[in-house]
């Protein structure tokens, strides 16, 4: 779907474009400073900002592919970004987990690996995000090893790794060559986890995203550039003004990474919501939030890149708010094409909060999508039936071989389980959509099947986070 005209994506593309050229972007690492100076980029290194000329900007987007995929340690789950794709991932980073019979409680491990568990039985969700809840119990310089280690061996999907500095990346890129049984080399010729490179809008790259964008690029993995642009906040309060910011921030980002290695797997990503005025708060799935996901979908297609985008909801509860503000964020992520939809699945309290119910009901609303998308099948059998308005033979639609055969698949039973009259409904507890969410998650669980890993594999595992975690405790990154 294209909410702007040709001249309009046109107009915020040349607005970008000044903004780098004449206001540019604070960089707080030497190391990409060095970069981009090497790279003929206006370099003031007192005041750490760097402005690109369209030159380079172009020269950059000639070598960003259009299309790439991730292979995880099962190729079946391969993921694809860019083209006619879509992929649906796991919440990710809140600190706090919640359900409906335990409550509101800090991240931990156990709901994390249960969350992960989770993903791996709905095959709706595509991949795994970054720390779907943090693990706040173990200690923040070397969870990441906990949350890598339990990615790979409760599923068999690709993840994404932190990027928090060097060594967080490093190790995502490590584990995951293990688990696959390749090298370094190998991986970097097929990658299997990409980031998320948070740009601390407004036009500022912090050192440790920045290092981790680097080192990412330079193993050849995937590199998601997301400005945080909250209008009334982070960026201008006007739709176009924000989209403006954030497509220079999103470009800036992917010329370092070509920088870094020329061809090197970077997507386009947006993350353009409003604040409420009144109170500061984040707001999600509003009409602004809607429109942002879809245009921000023509951008990367004007670039040839990867699109990266996000539903989302500031709802405390997974409750009717809830749903109808992340439907919203999710249709315009649809019709923008997202080819990579974060935080599609568990994203509670406006991303403060991983809800095992929510998580449920996401899905629900994936699995509609998913339909939605289906291209539309037209049968002249059935037409030269429905069509001219015929009773059929078994004297309703619902009897005919053609409809029965249609609604008995897989992907229509959790909804057609529900489809029950009052009465029934009534004896079975009178359970709103919450109440069944929790019910599901539980079912879910107990149906879940580990995926099988050689018992070589994950012992090398195990004996690369034993000795990263001594390293980390002894002061290396």
């Amino acid at each position: 779907m294209e909410v702007l005209s040709a001249d309009q994506v046109e107009a915020i593309h040349e607005a970008s474009l000044y903004i780098l050229e004449n206001f540019g972007i604070e960089v707080m690492s030497a190391h990409a400073l060095d970069l981009f100076a090497r790279a003929g980029a206006k370099v003031d290194h007192g005041a750490m900002t760097v402005r690109l000329d369209r030159g380079l900007v172009a020269e950059a987007l000639k070598t960003a592919p259009a299309a790439y995929a991730l292979t995880p340690s099962n190729p079946a789950n391969t993921v694809h970004l860019g083209g006619n794709t879509i992929n649906f991932t796991l919440v990710a980073g809140p600190p706090n987990v919640h359900d409906m019979e335990r409550g509101r409680r800090a991240g931990n491990l156990r709901d994390y690996a249960d969350l992960v568990r989770l993903a791996q039985h709905f095959n709706c969700i595509t991949m795994i995000g970054n720390q779907v809840c943090a693990p706040v119990e173990l200690p923040a310089n070397s969870r990441h090893l906990d949350t890598y280690f339990t990615n790979l061996t409760l599923s068999d999907k690709s993840f994404h790794v932190s990027a928090i500095g060097r060594g967080r990346a490093l190790d995502g890129i490590h584990m995951m060559a293990i688990a696959r049984g390749i090298t370094l080399d190998e991986m970097a010729r097929d990658p299997g986890v990409t980031t998320i490179i948070s740009v601390n809008s407004p036009r500022r790259f912090d050192d440790m995203m920045a290092e981790g964008l680097i080192t990412m690029a330079e193993h050849g993995q995937s590199v998601c550039i997301t400005p945080f642009t909250l209008m009334g906040a982070m960026s201008p309060v006007t739709l176009a003004g924000a989209l403006a910011q954030q497509n220079a921030e999103a470009l800036f980002g992917i010329v370092l990474a070509q920088l870094v290695r020329p061809g090197a797997p970077v997507m386009y990503g947006a993350f353009t919501s409003n604040v409420d005025m009144k109170s500061g708060a984040p707001a999600f799935g509003t009409p602004e939030n809607t429109k942002a996901n879809i245009a921000s979908g023509q951008l990367a297609r004007r670039y040839k890149l990867p699109y990266r985008t996000t539903p989302g909801s500031a709802s405390n509860a997974a409750d009717a708010q809830g749903t109808y503000e992340t439907l919203m964020a999710l249709w315009g992520a649809v019709l923008g094409h997202g080819n990579l939809i974060y935080h599609a699945a568990g994203w509670q309290e406006g991303g403060l909060t991983a809800s095992f119910e929510k998580f449920i009901i996401d899905v629900e609303m994936i699995q509609h999508m998913m339909e939605f998308l289906k291209p539309i099948e037209v049968n002249e059998a059935e037409l030269a039936v429905e069509a001219l308005g015929q009773v059929p033979t078994g004297g309703h639609f619902f009897g005919e071989a053609h409809t029965l055969e249609r609604y008995s698949t897989a992907f229509y039973q959790p909804i057609l389980s529900n489809w029950q009259n009052y009465e029934a409904w009534q004896e079975a507890g009178a359970l709103d959509a919450t109440a069944r969410a929790t019910q599901l998650w539980k079912k879910a669980l107990e149906e879940y099947q580990q995926p099988a890993m050689d018992a070589a594999v994950r012992e090398e595992l195990e004996a690369y986070v034993a000795r990263r975690k001594q390293e980390i405790g002894q002061g290396e990154p």
